[in-house]
């Protein structure tokens, strides 16, 4: 490769390694602040890394312990073994985004502000695109290749699935709750939905389930549809709420002791319509590689192009330790 185009692509490459350097902890806030699921883990501390394993290993917390006695004097005390926890595998799911050059636009832009606002522009895309479609992975099912689980998968529609290696069908305590307007898990007709019973006839009903004395749901997201209706049932006492949750775009009420946010929009956050999840978010992560967390890798010349690549790696999933405590609400 002549001297000349190599220079190009190494100062090119510089370039977006220094800008990234400078703002990684910007770029990796930006992921999280994107999505309101990612934006809550972050803030309680549940996104971490990991430095390995053939897959991602949790521990599970589905149980009481079994050994709470009341007894008087000597009386023998239940020394028993509880089963109260076991392990979920979630494997390793990866994502890549490229920053991309071609020697055509190294050679149209070689003066020193036209490269470096080169540079940051394919990076600042790059992130952008990274963000928005972990966004959308994160409330996928998973079902699509090297696909993260999303939250059709482990809050899922039916409730049951193999999640983690585990199938809930045989075991039910690994089964998340489901509210049905069709088929209300309160018994009863099917509600009709509307501003009048969103809250009274199927929001309630599904927070009581998953609440377990201070165990309750923290985070509760919206569909357009189900905003709409949730919105219209608070018209009198609307409390809106996190003045970060705002900041970073989030439109935020308050239901009980959960934060309600509306994540969806006109092209929609990934969120399903006629769609919304109750979490509690102490049982969720979201875990990374430490060696792949929108890291980047070394530059690859393409061997029969003029051009230049820039990958940058993500390796982890979305994990969950508890689906009774979750709650899925739909049709």
């Amino acid at each position: 490769m002549p001297a000349g185009v190599t220079s190009l692509f190494t100062a090119f490459t510089e370039l977006v390694s220094t800008t990234y350097r400078n703002h990684e902890p910007e770029f990796k806030d930006n992921v999280s602040k994107n999505n309101a699921l990612l934006r809550r883990l972050q803030k309680k501390g549940r996104m971490r890394e990991e430095d390995g394993g053939l897959s991602l290993t949790v521990n599970l917390d589905y149980a009481e312990n079994g050994t709470y006695q009341r007894y008087s004097g000597y009386d023998p005390l239940n020394i028993s073994a509880s089963d109260v926890l076991t392990s979920a595998e979630y494997p390793w799911r990866q994502v890549a985004v490229h920053v991309t050059a071609n020697g055509l636009e190294l050679r149209s832009n070689t003066g020193k502000s036209k490269i470096i606002g080169l540079a940051k522009s394919r990076l600042v895309n790059a992130m952008r695109s990274f963000k928005n479609g972990l966004s959308q992975d994160v409330y996928s099912d998973g079902t699509a290749a090297n696909q993260i689980n999303g939250l059709q998968a482990l809050i899922a529609d039916t409730g049951t699935g193999t999640v983690g290696q585990i199938p809930s069908a045989t075991f039910p305590f690994w089964q998340n709750k489901v509210q049905s307007a069709a088929a209300p898990l309160q018994g009863g007709g099917a509600v009709v939905l509307s501003a009048t019973t969103f809250e009274s006839s199927f929001l309630l009903p599904a927070y009581i389930e998953v609440t377990r004395g201070d165990d309750q749901p923290d985070l509760i997201v919206l569909s357009n549809d189900y905003w709409g209706f949730w919105e219209g049932s608070q018209v009198a006492i609307k409390r809106y709420n996190d003045r970060q949750d705002a900041d970073a775009g989030f439109v935020t009420m308050k239901y009980k002791n959960a934060d309600v946010i509306f994540d969806g929009g006109s092209i929609g956050g990934g969120i399903p319509a006629a769609h919304g999840y109750l979490m509690n978010t102490d049982y969720l992560e979201m875990v990374a590689h430490r060696d792949a967390n929108m890291t980047e890798m070394d530059e690859k010349s393409s061997v029969n192009q003029d051009a230049v690549v820039i990958p940058f790696l993500w390796q982890g999933n979305l994990v969950c330790s508890n689906r009774s405590l979750q709650c899925v609400l739909k049709a």
